[in-house]
């Protein structure tokens, strides 16, 4: 799929224009191996998500270093909840998405194609406002990070010379070559959206396969990329007991009981009107969840709720106790329960970044 318009490329500004990775060259058509699309697109055209254009023959990115948003969020923010608890990652988001969905809690930039303005911010630069603002590592989040791939590898292996580590909130609709790509460069953690069963997730998302989300998660297990799964509990979209018990059975299954699964409430956005989702259905979502099998399961975007907390599946001892996005007690030691000693699944403060 690809789109003409040469009028929006004489708008944006050559500053954000790289050559693009990932491409494949076939009769003046330049196929993009970035997302799981796989644009096939003309001359002149633009991919899906039009963060990416055939130049004569060339494929290039036109968001590298095109930062829409920028801030020091803690890293529970993100959802991580078992990766470096406590600290704060700089996160930055760039424009659109590859994903049609129409509830988007970020629709203000995620449905936005690449502007002919905007911050210019260099991977370097980048790293040293992390440094500057004293975060541990860096995130790429608030639109899909896939679609800066380019930057985020240039990001990616600058901030693990500079001992932090690196996120990606996603998705999870990249190619195998991409994720590949991304660890190679220093990725360390991804938190993957998983929005739904195969019938929703094709409606909704316009076209998505979901298994291709599932290929990306067994693939980052496998690499020992540490992961949690998000599913933003929809009322008439995958709210169903079926639904829920499908993904929490699929993480068990194929990435393991221990992977966390937060179960986070939604609120009307951009063109989807449904009532936000109730405290009771996040509830079912949290016993269904701890039925089929997982360790760690995660009500969000109710804060001080009782299941917002780590408790230790061995001995129900309160390890993490939170409030929102602040860590009010941390009881860990050495990433085990201080009353039976369980190893707890994680990444934990008191571990060496890898590369650093």
């Amino acid at each position: 799929m690809s789109e003409t318009d040469p009028a929006a490329a004489s708008r944006i500004e050559s500053s954000f224009v790289r050559e693009s990775l990932l491409q494949e060259k076939t009769n003046g058509k330049v196929r993009c191996h970035v997302c799981e699309r796989r644009c096939t697109i003309v001359a002149g055209g633009f991919g899906w998500c039009r963060t990416r254009q055939n130049r004569g023959g060339r494929l290039v990115t036109l968001i590298y270093g095109a930062v829409s948003s920028l801030a020091d969020n803690p890293i529970e923010k993100k959802p991580f909840y078992h990766f470096y608890p406590g600290t704060s990652a700089l996160t930055a988001g760039s424009w659109s998405c590859n994903f049609g969905c129409p509830w988007c809690q970020n629709w203000d930039i995620s449905k936005v194609p690449p502007p002919g303005r905007g911050k210019y911010v260099s991977p370097e630069r980048f790293v040293e406002l992390a440094e500057n603002a004293g975060c541990r590592g860096t995130s790429i989040s608030f639109n899909e990070p896939t679609l800066s791939l380019e930057w985020s590898l240039d990001v990616f292996r600058l901030a693990r010379q500079h001992g932090l580590y690196n996120t990606y909130v996603t998705n999870g609709y990249m190619t195998a070559e991409a994720l590949s790509l991304l660890i190679d460069a220093g990725l360390d953690a991804m938190n993957v959206d998983v929005k739904g069963d195969a019938a929703a997730v094709k409606r909704f998302c316009k076209g998505i396969d979901v298994d291709k989300v599932w290929a990306t998660c067994r693939l980052a297990r496998a690499r020992g990329v540490h992961l949690e799964i998000t599913t933003l509990v929809i009322p008439t979209v995958n709210d169903a007991d079926e639904v829920l018990r499908g993904i929490a059975g699929r993480i068990v299954a194929e990435l393991g009981p221990e992977v966390p699964w937060h179960v986070s409430g939604y609120y009307p956005a951009y063109k989807f009107n449904a009532p936000p989702t109730p405290v009771q259905t996040l509830e079912r979502a949290w016993h269904i969840g701890k039925e089929a099998g997982l360790e760690f399961v995660y009500v969000g975007n109710v804060p001080g709720h009782r299941y917002d907390n780590t408790i230790c599946p061995a001995c129900g001892a309160l390890l993490i106790r939170r409030l929102g996005f602040d860590v009010l007690l941390n009881a860990l030691r050495g990433g085990r329960c201080p009353q039976c000693g369980r190893p707890i699944a994680g990444v934990w403060g008191d571990q060496q970044i890898k590369g650093a």
